[in-house]
């Protein structure tokens, strides 16, 4: 008798393998619930962004194409945004932290749907995609550039299209070459010669780069995946066909995900993130200087004359909820990064914020063992995942990226 039940639970289980591995899953309402708000399908549109009222003008975002790929924009012109951003490489260079003018200490995040994102770079450092886009042209380790000769460049490269966009530039004839109050010695002192009035001009020509260059990254989004032809069919009922259908391992994956492994708790919604910032105890690299994530990110953001609150922004200041209403000093920002979109991860390693694990099955092994964090407090605790489950989160994870 004994040996009759055994049989039939194997043979139960079997069918289940079966069925699985046919594409037949078996979630509850509630996981069915939570698969369907991570379809692609679920992302909204694109709201307007008021700091910017040049973001969905065609003509900007073709101006801002073409600086986005132009290595002029840089000090010693062999750089430019597209440098690190890659266009065949889910706008990301594989590196363990970005290479522009020097190496930097950060990992190049993709720039599929990263428009949606109310925080930009992996510490939140700036609040508008506009903003963000300003930073890398006179970052030392980037672009290397300066604002003053930005706006010469501009004006004598590409005057009338900016024109046309923008209205009339500015008289820049009394403007030093170089200028700016976040460059070197000979830069700063140019910059704190001119008057008021000059450095005005200047900023409105720099601000309006950003602009454009974010008009561009807004059309930059997510393509469908596996993942989204499986959840057509979930939502639907029909049989899974040709790669829409999950192998048993896959579907595990899934469950774990939305499950056990806790990991939809961060990665929600139809670009697998919250937009927010955890301590989840990854280790700093050992000859890279000291980052404390979100913690000293939060007063760059107060002091960015090109913040929400500055006078280039473009509408009234009701846009503003996010830099009004931020947590400013709190322990759980110290060690902090943004949690990034998994659509497309499984393709472009290395991961977390300056390249510490090189595949995902580091990633996952690193989430299962909890380790302390250096500083702060991590928010995640040891989980009790077999080898076998581990590798199922994997096999889910690749789902988004095909």
């Amino acid at each position: 008798m004994r040996r009759l039940l055994r049989l039939s639970g194997f043979l139960a289980l079997s069918l289940a393998t079966i069925l699985a591995g046919c594409g037949k899953p078996d979630f509850s309402d509630a996981e069915k619930k939570t698969i369907a708000s991570l379809a692609l399908s679920t992302l909204p549109s694109l709201k307007p962004d008021t700091t910017n009222r040049f973001a969905d003008v065609p003509a900007a975002a073709a101006l801002g194409s073409t600086l986005f790929f132009d290595s002029k924009m840089s000090r010693d012109g062999t750089v430019s945004c597209s440098t690190c951003h890659k266009i065949d490489r889910q706008f990301q260079d594989d590196l363990p932290q970005a290479v522009g003018v020097g190496r930097t200490n950060r990992r190049t995040p993709a720039l599929a749907g990263i428009a949606y994102d109310p925080w930009f770079f992996w510490d939140g450092r700036r609040d508008s995609l506009w903003a963000q886009a300003l930073t890398p042209l006179e970052n030392p380790l980037e672009q290397a550039g300066n604002r003053a000769a930005y706006a010469h460049y501009i004006k004598a490269r590409f005057g009338e299209r900016y024109e046309r966009i923008f209205g009339p530039l500015p008289d820049l004839s009394a403007i030093p070459a170089n200028a700016s109050p976040l460059g070197n010695d000979a830069e700063k002192a140019a910059w704190n010669s001119m008057s008021d009035e000059q450095r005005d001009a200047v900023n409105r020509v720099f601000s309006n780069i950003g602009k454009a260059i974010a008009a561009f990254e807004r059309s930059i989004m997510p393509p469908q995946t596996r993942f989204d032809r499986f959840t057509v069919d979930l939502a639907t009922g029909a049989e899974p066909k040709g790669d829409a259908a999950f192998s048993a391992q896959e579907m595990l994956g899934l469950k774990l995900f939305i499950g056990k492994a806790n990991c939809v708790t961060c990665h929600n919604g139809p670009r697998f993130t919250d937009n927010s910032f955890h301590n989840t105890g990854v280790p700093p690299v050992a000859d890279l200087p000291l980052d404390r994530g979100r913690i000293d990110a939060v007063a760059q953001v107060e002091v960015d004359p090109f913040n929400c609150f500055g006078a280039f922004r473009d509408g009234d200041a009701s846009a503003c909820g996010e830099v009004r209403f931020m947590v400013k000093d709190a322990p759980q920002l110290i060690r902090a990064y943004k949690t990034p979109s998994l659509r497309g991860a499984a393709t472009r390693p290395p991961y977390m914020h300056a390249g510490q694990f090189s595949s995902l099955d580091e990633v996952v092994a690193h989430y299962t063992k909890a380790a302390p964090s250096v500083e702060g407090v991590s928010e995640i605790h040891p989980l009790e995942l077999s080898d076998r489950e581990r590798a199922a989160l994997v096999a889910f994870l690749k789902t988004l990226a095909e």
